[in-house]
């Protein structure tokens, strides 16, 4: 997936821990270290919002964009 999930990075730069940022935010350590991994397929908004209002950060500075090669057969979603 081209999105990327820069959290580690900006725990590390807060000096924070993955448990203290999950029991600010109210989710689970296990929840918090999938989306830190990028293996989840989504984030809800107010979580997304919830991180940024902790961490002092934008969402920009959590998630990046990396292009790669493009999968087969994704001519279904209208952009073709």
């Amino acid at each position: 997936m081209p999105i990327v999930v820069t959290l580690d990075v900006m725990l590390a730069r807060r000096k924070m821990r993955s448990r203290e940022l999950a029991e600010r935010i109210g989710i689970s350590e296990p929840n918090l270290s999938l989306l830190k991994s990028g293996k989840v397929r989504g984030i809800r908004f107010e979580t997304l919002a919830r991180i940024c209002a902790v961490l002092q950060c934008q969402p920009g500075d959590l998630l990046g964009f990396e292009p790669g090669p493009e999968p087969a057969g994704d001519e279904a979603d209208g952009d073709a």
